[in-house]
């Protein structure tokens, strides 16, 4: 573009000089959008116009006329779910910091069947200075991690590229959370900024993978050791996908990729659906301990997309039997986040991150373990309410991904799978890639996270709440019906401390003493 544009306005200007006065009328524009160009390319707040200067005014512009055409556009392309837009805006600004403030009320309809409302205190609290962290290590760890209440959620590199790691892990190390791998592997784009780095495990070991697929316990503890990653995460299944391994288009998979993940270049690494350490409950929850073992102490635990209640019941009596608990359990949501996923997976398997986060909640409450497990919710939380209510619906932390996209300048373009992601987060192209300023995105990772969190404190300070243990399930509102409205604690089951484990079956709520007793600790399935 701009080798195009100095030549026309090269052109133009020898023609006017040379030929007729009247070519200045062509020369004038020329040189203007040249400097628009060099502009647009020089500039570093906005991707999309690096990578096509001029051409990437028209987004802004549609958005500025008509913002309800562009989210038309995303919701006829997307997976069913995109944020709205005000969830958008309103991470764009907090990225941005300059949060957003409206007047003249709300124009969200409020008696629209399935609207929620937490319920504000005629004595609210001070607003904590501090945002609290949440300790993360059972019995059995010798090195606990204490983790932000929000945090990044597991992207891998490979499918987003290193600049856009680099924004996210250089934003964690300068706000003070956590930012999850993904299951492609460390890379140096998570090593270099210094961020505290869950790394997470697939069914493809990644970066810890013998020659023919499977788990390589020596290179697994080599790169555990990292100061730097504070925690190990087993991936069992994700939210957009329960059921079938991630892909990563052998287009994105050059020489870097390749070697971070130990596959063939240019080949298209699809994981497996499912893992070769373990076959049954027993054999997951003593998998997780061998983990924490080679991981020298630190935290270990595991993420799913909860489908069956009585499976997961199952991993619970696995727990209790061989008396080994992971530190922590991600519960990743049927929403879907980042990933490319089928539609039928993506709209009709597992639940969504409400049910699925209480469902392991009241499990682990009701086997009496939930004291030595912290739970972690994933699943499309992108503003300081959405924070509060998982952390109400028994969540100790939560983890974003499709936000933390946002602040490093996703623009939902859809084409993730393409390798050409306009503004650089999705794509392995080194020229599309190097349009993602680091230092810019980075301190809006940074500027978002800090709001968020801001925002929930102050959400809960006006709930009368001093920190997130003193939430309960009655302080959220469900609107049933026009006319009707209940809490979470009216709606919704839930177990007492060790209620599982007794014999008395009296008040169990529906369902779950068929679920437990039928459980099997050896077995899988229903």
């Amino acid at each position: 573009m701009i080798t195009l544009t100095a030549v026309l306005a090269a052109a133009g200007i020898v023609c006017a000089v040379l030929v007729s006065p009247w070519w200045w009328f062509g020369a004038g524009p020329a040189l203007l959008l040249l400097l628009l160009v060099c502009w647009d390319v020089a500039q570093r707040r906005h991707s999309v116009l690096r990578n096509y200067p001029v051409l990437g005014h028209l987004r802004f512009l549609l958005e500025a006329i008509r913002p309800e055409l562009q989210q038309y556009f995303i919701e006829r392309n997307y997976d069913g779910r995109p944020f709205d837009r005000d969830t958008r805006s309103i991470v764009y600004e907090r990225a941005k910091g300059t949060d957003a403030e409206e007047p003249f009320g709300t124009e969200r309809d409020l008696v629209q069947p399935g609207s929620e409302y937490l319920v504000p205190s005629m004595a609210p609290r001070p607003v904590p200075e501090d945002p609290p962290r949440v300790r993360i290590g059972g019995p059995d760890c010798t090195r606990p991690y204490d983790m932000a209440l929000l945090n990044v959620s597991a992207m891998s590199f490979g499918s987003l590229s290193g600049n856009a790691v680099l924004a996210l892990n250089t934003g964690a190390a300068r706000g003070g959370f956590a930012h999850d791998t993904g299951e492609g592997g460390l890379s140096e784009y998570h090593l270099r900024p210094g961020g505290d780095l869950v790394w997470e495990i697939g069914t493809g070991y990644f970066g810890c993978r013998t020659p023919d697929g499977g788990f390589d316990a020596e290179e697994f503890a080599r790169k555990a050791a990292h100061d730097q990653v504070k925690c190990v995460s087993l991936k069992i299944s994700q939210g957009a996908k329960p059921g079938i391994g991630g892909v990563l288009p052998g287009t994105k998979v050059n020489e870097e990729i390749a070697r971070v993940r130990g596959v063939p270049q240019g080949q298209t690494v699809v994981s497996p659906p499912y893992h070769r350490v373990y076959s049954n409950p027993r054999e997951l929850v003593r998998f997780l301990a061998r983990m924490r073992e080679l991981a020298g102490g630190k935290p270990v635990g595991f993420k799913l997309c909860v489908g069956s209640r009585r499976e997961f019941l199952a991993v619970c009596k696995a727990m209790l039997a061989e008396d080994v608990t992971p530190d922590f359990v991600i519960v990743d949501g049927a929403e879907g986040g980042t990933g490319a996923a089928p539609l039928e997976f993506a709209d009709n398997l597992g639940l969504p991150l409400t049910e699925g986060l209480m469902t392991v909640h009241n499990a682990l409450v009701g086997t009496g373990l939930r004291d030595r497990i912290r739970v972690g919710a994933s699943g499309k939380v992108a503003t300081g309410s959405d924070l509060v209510k998982r952390l109400l619906m028994g969540a100790d932390y939560t983890n974003a991904a499709r936000a933390m996209m946002f602040a490093v300048g996703c623009i939902q373009a859809q084409s993730c799978h393409t390798n050409r992601c306009p503004v650089g987060v999705a794509t392995q192209d080194p020229r599309r890639a190097a349009a993602l300023d680091v230092a810019d995105k980075s301190e809006r990772v940074r500027r978002f996270q800090e709001a968020t969190v801001k925002s929930a404190l102050q959400i809960m300070a006006s709930m009368g709440v001093s920190e997130p243990a003193e939430l309960r399930p009655h302080m959220l509102l469900h609107r049933v019906d026009p006319h009707t409205v209940r809490t979470y604690e009216e709606l919704h089951p839930w177990l007492t401390p060790g209620q599982l484990l007794k014999a008395d079956e009296d008040g169990m709520p529906s369902g779950w003493a068929e679920d437990w007793s039928r459980a099997d600790p050896d077995r899988f399935g229903r």
